[in-house]
């Protein structure tokens, strides 16, 4: 689901164990972004967001995410660790981009829309012409997806990775530690 302040939390502490740990990462996406309104601005989700994407770019090991549905916005992208032994799969069922088509296009076309003579027409021709265009292939590129893959086929194509993973992770003495 969407990012709260409580579950930034929580995969700071699961990104900061594997790096402790030399554990390699799998993650299972489906984010539709951060979660907005009073309560998420009085628990500073944003700032926890933020932390995430730095221990997530202090990850010291393999990162393998599937986006199983969503991935929308700064938090959708931000579940990707760019890096040699870090891959980036999708099931056809997953929508990612900046903003979802529902909602977004309100948010991106609001000056359009308040100038229009028919805004309810005018709503419905982008949203016809943003589904023409859109293609999972087309958004797989632009948000390096390496390949979309059968959800039959995630447990092997996962196996396969955690045994190249494993071969990449360095052991000995973590250089690093939990954060404060």
């Amino acid at each position: 689901g969407g990012w709260t302040a409580d579950g930034c939390r929580k995969l700071i502490r699961l990104l900061d164990t594997a790096s402790t740990f030399h554990l390699p990462v799998v993650h299972l996406e489906d984010c539709p972004g951060f979660l907005i309104g009073k309560e998420s601005e009085e628990t500073a989700t944003i700032r926890y967001g933020s932390q995430v994407l730095a221990a997530l770019g202090q990850l010291t090991t393999p990162f393998a995410c599937v986006v199983i549905r969503k991935a929308f916005g700064v938090a959708g992208a931000a579940n990707n660790k760019p890096g040699y032994h870090s891959l980036r799969y999708a099931w056809p069922s997953a929508d990612w981009g900046s903003l979802p088509i529902e909602g977004g296009i309100e948010v991106a076309y609001k000056q359009d829309l308040a100038d229009s003579d028919d805004p309810e027409t005018l709503l419905e021709e982008i949203r016809e012409r943003l589904n023409r265009v859109r293609s999972p292939h087309r958004a797989a590129e632009f948000f390096e997806i390496e390949e979309i893959i059968d959800p039959r086929d995630t447990r092997p194509i996962l196996c396969e990775w955690v045994d190249l993973a494993q071969r990449a992770i360095s052991t000995g003495p973590s250089s690093f530690t939990y954060r404060p």
